[in-house]
């Protein structure tokens, strides 16, 4: 094999480009079946209305030479249809030109979607499946072998998802120092799961082991990711393990499947028989991944010098095109956890007695019985922001008015969002308030006398009674 290409790495990238495919798929399913309600052109944050005021040149996007929801629909569904062609490995049976290039389409297509996506797209991991969406497309196919210093490159990227989330843990908050941070994060996390009232309830001496497990793999194993192998396949198996001990607790969206897919390109797996080396790398494509590398290097001293700064922040893209990033998760952890209930009346005067009935959502806790459920790598994109808004009104902003202004309307793109309305899309309510509860999750013997996983306490008036002028 010559200096440009890495021996024995042919299966993990294969393996790679599968998983991200799949992920892929998720994301533009997740656009595909919520962006009416949410960026289109009736949504509550609609894209017209924000292509009329931020420049491409800001956030480039193919929305900005046109819109109509049926195009957004026909753009994602299409991005749907690329992902699964290469899940089916398409890429494999064309040439490597080709096969950069289908490689790409997604990449545009899902950056086309984030930059107009506005709020319901500000989350840490649109911008690392775009980061490593975009390094993929360099990978190549079965005609050349695995690219050397791509390889190096998702190890990079790797290497600061995982050393900036622990950084920031460090520097934001005593808890993760005294390893005190697990009593509440399972109870207090944007989306629980279905065990995460279990591993709430572990004793603490647990949790913390639990929290110095985690300074372990996100501040010494990422180190390990560029020693020989087998080190740096131990490091990342070692990962892809705590990422899915995350997956078990709580709902994070893709966030812990994107670092998982990453992993596994910097695992090396036992090969077989030896096998016909693939042909030398036609120079043009040296020259491109070459280029691309070191433009990429370059682009990295931003988050580098986030990470080293004593004012590191969080998930932040430094270029419109999402090409280098800096990451992180959970630099605080809530000690209390606080739901925003939405409530709806048909009754001509919204006073104490009349009939409040509640909306309930697909995985933010509403009713006290109702058990957690499991979503992720799927995101529910409503009931992550609805976590935000209740941890401050600020975060609500202008989306949370057009929500009770659809509600009031009984607009049916919005009510999908939801798992169950109390009233039908003919016949919505003449009054909606919004009311914030204290959750916590019930004792053993709460559980056990009762059936509900929550307990919630009335804090106060979050939206007072508000109707359709």
């Amino acid at each position: 094999m010559d200096w440009f290409t890495a021996s024995g790495y042919e299966l993990s990238r294969l393996v790679f480009q599968r998983a991200l495919a799949a992920v892929y798929l998720v994301a533009f399913l997740t656009a595909a079946l919520q962006f009416r309600a949410l960026l289109g052109r009736r949504g509550m944050l609609p894209v017209p209305a924000f292509t009329a005021r931020v420049p491409f040149r800001r956030a480039p996007s193919v929305f900005h030479l046109h819109y109509s929801d049926r195009f957004f629909a026909g753009w994602a569904w299409s991005g749907a249809a690329v992902s699964l062609a290469l899940l089916a490995g398409v890429d494999a049976l064309v040439p490597l030109w080709a096969g950069l290039l289908l490689w790409l389409l997604p990449w545009l297509m899902y950056l086309s979607i984030v930059n107009v996506g506005q709020t319901w797209y500000a989350f840490g991991w649109e911008s690392l499946l775009l980061e490593v969406g975009f390094l993929a497309v360099f990978l190549g196919n079965d005609e050349v072998g695995p690219p050397v210093v791509v390889l190096f490159l998702l190890r990079w990227i790797l290497f600061r998802v995982e050393f900036g989330a622990g950084l920031i843990k460090l520097r934001g908050d005593a808890c993760w120092r005294n390893l005190t941070c697990l009593y509440h994060h399972h109870e207090t996390q944007p989306m629980p799961g279905p065990l995460s009232w279990f591993f709430h309830r572990l004793p603490k001496p647990l949790h913390r082991v639990e929290a110095a497990a985690n300074h372990v793999t996100q501040l010494v194993v990422p180190v390990l990711l560029f020693a020989p192998q087998p080190v740096a396949s131990a490091a990342a198996a070692l990962m892809i393990l705590t990422q899915l001990w995350l997956v078990l607790s709580g709902n994070f969206s893709w966030l812990n499947w994107i670092t998982i897919v990453l992993a596994l390109s910097a695992l090396r797996f036992p090969t077989g028989p030896a096998s016909t080396p693939a042909p030398a790398a036609p120079l043009w494509y040296e020259v491109l991944v070459l280029a691309v590398s070191a433009l990429l290097l370059a682009l990295s001293y931003r988050p580098v010098a986030n990470m080293v700064s004593r004012r590191q922040v969080m998930n932040r893209s430094f270029d419109p095109l999402h090409l280098v990033n800096t990451y992180g998760a959970f630099g605080s952890v809530s000690r209390v956890r606080y739901e925003v209930v939405i409530e709806g009346t048909a009754d001509p005067e919204p006073g104490p007695d009349a009939d409040w009935r509640a909306y309930e959502f697909r995985g933010k806790p509403g009713d006290p019985r109702r058990w957690p459920r499991q979503f992720a790598p799927y995101h529910l994109r409503l009931d992550w922001m609805m976590w935000f808004a209740a941890l401050s009104p600020g975060y609500a902003g202008d989306w949370f008015g057009g929500l009770v202004e659809r509600l009031l309307e009984g607009d049916r793109d919005t009510l999908r969002l939801l798992r169950r309305s109390p009233f039908p899309p003919d016949a919505p309510p003449r009054h909606v308030r919004a009311r914030l509860f204290r959750y916590r999750f019930t004792t053993w013997r709460e559980l056990r006398e009762t059936g509900a996983c929550w307990e919630r306490t009335y804090v106060r008036e979050y939206l007072p009674p508000t109707r359709l002028r």
